[in-house]
């Protein structure tokens, strides 16, 4: 059976680093990281998401802010409430929550935020910094996956990796980062996507697995070799009689079979999803020290 990359395991670990940041800055009496979050309308599952993070930010005694905004707001509205964060000094990261009304469009609204406050990696000039290799905000998923690899001890440098997925929240980024010599990845990269004729032909190649695809189960154990190493960033709600919510969450990994051949494998919940927020609060410290220049 694999191993399991445990990610309440090792985000708690980084919360707990940045927790003991933040109670130095205390003791030397300097101003705090704050992250600003922005969210649009009452869906219930974003509340839910903006809220979490919130409550994270607090417990690893970051300053944080929630602004929920009406459905009806203009998109300049919106972008003219994200230049005011852009100049408060009070707050270091700033997050809106996605996805935004339609009328809205997202790439003005991610572009209005000042790439060194964008905490979730975004910013086209954050992602191109990435691209070529040099030091910038990550976006948060992919951060996790490459700090959980890390942790793990799992050698990523000369390894066939092939990622499932091509989004620009976790596959495009993923890739990009696993390719760079910097940090000692240096990874042969494969991406896969629904062009291909037959995904197995690349899924049975990798000797590091990323499946992001959103697609409930569909790596089966068939697709892939022995000791594989097995990153599930699928988040799939399936109805479930059992449940008291009615429904489930699983992954894009078939977890019951795969686990029985992968060395080792992130089980969903519990694996890539809390390594998420933890990057997130990892970004603002990063952008905090870069705009203050309040740690060395």
């Amino acid at each position: 059976m694999a191993q399991i990359i445990d990610g309440k395991k090792i985000s708690s670990e980084i919360k707990e680093e940045i927790k003991s940041v933040c109670s130095q800055l205390v003791k030397e009496k300097k101003q705090l990281p704050g992250l600003v979050t922005i969210l649009v309308g009452n869906n219930p599952a974003s509340k839910a998401y903006v809220n979490s993070k919130a409550k994270s930010c607090n417990e690893v005694g970051m300053v944080s802010k929630i602004e929920i905004l009406d459905e009806s707001i203009s998109e300049e509205e919106l972008i003219s409430l994200i230049n005011r964060f852009n100049n408060d000094k009070n707050y270091h990261g700033i997050l809106v929550q996605l996805p935004l009304p339609k009328y809205i469009n997202e790439s003005n609204v991610i572009k209005s935020i000042i790439p060194e406050k964008d905490v979730d990696g975004f910013h086209p000039i954050n992602v191109g910094k990435l691209v070529i290799g040099e030091e910038t905000l990550i976006p948060c998923t992919p951060y996790g996956i490459l700090e959980l690899l890390k942790r793990y001890n799992i050698e990523t440098k000369g390894k066939h990796v092939v990622v499932v997925g091509r989004s620009n929240i976790v596959g495009k980024p993923i890739a990009n980062l696993l390719l760079q010599k910097r940090d000692g990845a240096n990874a042969v990269v494969t991406i896969v996507h629904s062009a291909a004729k037959n995904i197995s032909f690349y899924t049975k190649q990798a000797d590091i697995l990323i499946a992001a695809i959103g697609s409930p189960k569909f790596i089966k154990a068939e697709m892939l070799k022995e000791n594989v190493v097995v990153i599930d960033v699928g988040i799939n709600r399936v109805e479930d009689a059992n449940s008291p919510k009615g429904y489930k969450i699983i992954g894009d990994v078939d977890f019951d079979e795969v686990s029985k051949i992968a060395s080792f494998i992130t089980p969903v919940p519990g694996g890539v999803g809390p390594m998420t927020i933890a990057m997130l609060l990892k970004n603002t410290l990063i952008a905090y020290k870069h705009l203050t220049k309040n740690i060395e």
